[in-house]
């Protein structure tokens, strides 16, 4: 819930328009501003103050308990001008609120936190758990420092700034593989790397004790399968996987579920041990279950749910590797074992964000597709495109561009990439699913890695407000290029949007080595339309040299239009209008 305080007529009014854009998550404090405030900040998860930021540090600061349970706070000026966060910029999500409140009420957003003024992402804010000198190795980032990256875990992590990189293999100090690792943690041989003074972002899910000026970063990468009989207590359930966790060198902060079969769902001591150790417990069908190849088959499970393993099938049952076999709780009173459980490290799962930038003007590039390029590791486009969000890139981020005609060639790295286990961000103009890079990526793609499609404004729906409403009845979208798609096909189709009387838009009209496929085209729509039906001609919309034309059928010159043009046909309703082209919501227009 985020507080909303006023102490000002003024601030009143903008609190008002808080409240109104976001009425489930605001409650408006009224009263006394001190009472008000004090009430807010032990009540709510964030604050947006309408005072001066010299009044709310006064306010705030005999209430200070520690960044991890203070709210954020965010203070706006009495001209509505600036949204200011004020405290808890990454805890308490003051940042992220400042940006909100500044798109609600048209103010200029002040964050003066470090990594988010210069783009280096927050190593609290990566969504894991993070022990260690966070400030210290952060400070030691943005001063340029050598800092050494060392992942026992490849994991999908944002872009790094270029001075936080892995050692080379071989190398003196190169971080050891994970069998290395565990034995000279058990055995007590010698130190790893990282463990002087440097500072390391180290990637581990084992029990380490972070060095001086050491991050370890806490990836989700353990599950655990458990089983129990019924009745099993928590504490015995909860104990074994502790002991399991412990014995193994494990850090429990990277468990990311507990697993069993169904039959298991509700069994309380198995639910509540999930709930202590804050994470979701996900089952399976017994047949499921039984599918999975284990090492340590038992009947007595079989018996009892339908298959020979619960906690080692359920933990295997995503893939990974096996770290921890089946162990049986120990019972002080000498009596049975009432709980099982097993332990498996999953792969990191690549991501594959495939991104639309929109027709090409910054402001119609919508908010979350600024967060993917954001949170990507790797960047993978056309350079043209490349070149249009360079600037919103993460210091650090790596770039792979190409030009015209390599479509299916960029795909494939994307894929290759994220496959690697990297964070991985695909773009394409207007929406990556239409005539863009979506269709070859996802045909390489397996369910191996994370695919999130990020829409964007295509160039129809661009050219369509630019010319005004032609797309208000059913319509079609039809590429002329017949690079990929054979003529007769491409031809059939117009045929058939002509007799349908679909509006059409004609994506890749015309080029210098394609110049009679619009001309053909347009004569099959005429064989069902009229000469005055408006067309909408729209070139580079959105961009700098942008230019839209009014015309019809009969009087559109095929010469005039290239590739970087848009050709909007209209269908037998389709009106001029105050020279804006416009086909009504129903087929009719109302009093014809």
């Amino acid at each position: 819930m985020i507080g909303l305080i006023s102490g000002t007529k003024s601030g009143g009014g903008a609190c008002a328009r808080l409240a109104s854009a976001w009425p489930a998550r605001t409650r408006v404090y009224e009263g006394p501003v001190r009472e008000a405030f004090e009430r807010a900040f032990r009540e709510c998860e964030q604050v947006v103050c309408f005072l001066a930021t010299g009044a709310v540090v006064r306010l705030a600061a005999p209430l200070l308990a520690g960044k991890a349970v203070d709210p954020g706070v965010v203070c706006v000026d009495e001209g509505g001008r600036f949204a200011v966060a004020l405290l808890g910029g990454h805890a308490g999500g003051a940042n992220a609120l400042a940006r909100a409140v500044g798109e609600v009420l048209g103010a200029e957003p002040v964050i003066t936190t470090a990594t988010d003024a210069v783009a280096v992402p927050g190593l609290d804010m990566l969504g894991f758990p993070v022990e260690g000198d966070v400030a210290g190795v952060t400070r030691a980032m943005l001063d340029g420092e050598p800092v050494a990256l060392e992942a026992e875990l490849v994991w999908p992590l944002p872009a790094l700034p270029s001075n936080v990189s892995a050692p080379e293999a071989g190398a003196a100090g190169a971080v050891p593989t994970l069998p290395q690792a565990l034995g000279s943690a058990r055995a007590g041989d010698a130190p790893l790397a990282g463990r002087g003074e440097e500072p390391v972002v180290r990637v581990s899910d084992r029990t380490l004790e972070p060095a001086l000026r050491e991050v370890v970063l806490r990836p989700p990468s353990l599950v655990v399968g458990v089983g129990a009989s019924k009745g099993a207590p928590v504490d015995e359930v909860l104990g074994l996987v502790r002991d399991s966790l412990r014995g193994a060198g494990l850090s429990a902060l990277c468990v990311r579920e507990l697993a069993t079969v169904d039959a298991k769902r509700d069994e309380a001591g198995i639910v509540e041990a999930a709930g202590r150790l804050g994470v979701p417990l996900v089952t399976y069908a017994a047949e499921e279950l039984a599918a999975v190849e284990v090492p340590n088959p038992s009947g007595a499970p079989l018996a009892a749910v339908g298959t020979a393993s619960v906690a080692e099938a359920a933990a295997l049952r995503g893939g990974g590797e096996l770290l921890v076999p089946k162990r049986k709780s120990e019972r002080a009173d000498g009596r049975p074992a009432m709980a099982t459980c097993a332990i498996v490290r999953r792969p990191a799962r690549g991501r594959l964000a495939v991104v639309g930038l929109g027709p090409g003007a910054r402001d119609l590039l919508t908010p979350r597709a600024r967060d993917e390029l954001r949170r990507a590791a790797v960047l993978v486009g056309l350079d043209q495109y490349v070149d249009q969000v360079r600037d919103l890139l993460r210091p650090g981020t790596r770039v792979i561009e190409s030009g015209l005609g390599a479509e299916e060639e960029r795909a494939r790295t994307a894929v290759a990439e994220a496959r690697a286990g990297r964070a991985v961000a695909l773009i394409g103009s207007g929406d990556a699913g239409v005539y863009a890079m979506a269709s070859p990526a996802l045909a390489e793609a397996g369910d191996d890695i994370d695919v999130v499609g990020v829409p964007g404004v295509t160039a129809a729906l661009a050219a369509g407000a630019l010319l005004g409403a032609p797309l208000g009845h059913d319509h079609v979208s039809i590429s002329l290029s017949d690079l990929h798609t054979p003529w007769e096909v491409i031809e059939r189709r117009v045929r058939a949007a002509a007799e349908a009387d679909l509006v059409v838009t004609f994506y890749n009209p015309r080029s210098r080595g394609r110049d009679w496929q619009l001309p053909k085209s347009l004569a099959l729509l005429a064989e069902h339309r009229a000469p005055t039906t408006p067309v909408g001609v729209v070139r580079n919309a959105s961009r700098p040299d942008e230019s839209v034309r009014l015309t019809t059928l009969a009087a559109l010159d095929p010469d005039s239009v290239d590739m970087m043009t848009v050709v909007t046909v209209g269908n037998t309703a389709t009106r001029a209008i105050a020279g804006r082209m416009v086909t009504p919501r129903g087929y009719r227009w109302q009093g014809v």
